[in-house]
């Protein structure tokens, strides 16, 4: 009997043993950096201050995830629209939105009152708050990603599975919620997972308009002590941690719809 004998991959153990090498000198260069002062990270690890920030963060993500997971399913139905109209007005925000920097559009909601002094009977300061200014900034931003992804989605559904619920008897809207939908799930959940855990890093970029994120609560900080690199480091360190949880949260909701079959008993 002839034994199977793996081939031999010197190059690949050389390599994963160099990585590690580099890995580990790096950590020790930076725990053994005299210019960090590690007793200042622990002091303002847990700090109210830097947890307030971290609230605030995973809310901000929390609402714009919602508002894009909405917006983002809405402008997939227009584009797939056989109106015109509606196939413009979704490709334009899309193509607005996607094709200007994030940190632009934050800056113009926060200061939307150079513009617009008042909206309605309100002075649009009192109205949009940098909180406010910084969900509507990240949820609008969001829906033009999470249109390309509901829409790819709705794409990787065989169109005999719409031509069948429409002979069936059911309504467009009908045949969307209650057959390609739940099939698009299994398409539509990676990439949203993946971005969802982008939108937790971008929330940092509100600081720019002191948006009471986790960024902003380090950076206050240290303003006024001068630990900006120990500051840094908290807040790097938090920033890992919410992401790692939702990465676990996604690999946990992927499992979940791989056993469930979703596809399969949406069609039965």
């Amino acid at each position: 009997m002839t034994r199977v004998v793996p081939r031999r991959r010197p190059w690949l153990w050389l390599g994963s043993a160099a990585v590690v090498v580099i890995a580990a000198l790096l950590a020790v260069s930076i725990y053994r950096n005299p210019n960090i002062q590690h007793g200042v990270i622990l002091q303002y690890q847990f700090a109210p201050a830097i947890l307030q920030g971290l609230r605030t963060t995973v809310v901000l993500a929390l609402l714009a995830a919602v508002i894009g997971a909405a917006l983002g399913v809405l402008l997939a139905v227009m584009r797939l629209s056989e109106s015109p109209v509606l196939r413009l007005a979704s490709g334009f925000y899309t193509w607005l939105l996607r094709g200007t920097p994030l940190l632009v559009q934050i800056l113009i909601w926060g200061n939307l009152a150079l513009l617009f002094e008042y909206l309605g009977p309100f002075k649009t300061n009192d109205v949009l708050t940098p909180f406010v200014a910084s969900v509507i900034a990240l949820g609008l931003n969001e829906g033009a990603y999470m249109a390309e992804i509901v829409r790819g989605g709705i794409i990787a559904v065989d169109r005999g599975q719409n031509d069948a619920a429409l002979a069936l008897g059911m309504s467009h809207p009908l045949a969307l919620r209650r057959i390609i939908l739940p099939q698009a799930l299994r398409v539509i959940m990676p990439p949203t997972g993946n971005q969802f855990i982008s939108l937790l890093k971008a929330t940092s970029l509100v600081s720019v308009i002191a948006g009471g994120d986790l960024l902003t609560a380090a950076h206050n900080i240290s303003s006024a002590n001068l630990h900006t690199i120990e500051l840094m480091l908290v807040a790097t360190f938090w920033y890992l941690t919410v992401t790692t949880i939702s990465s676990l949260g996604q690999h946990y909701v992927e499992r979940r719809l791989g056993k469930s079959g979703v596809g399969i008993h949406a069609t039965s």
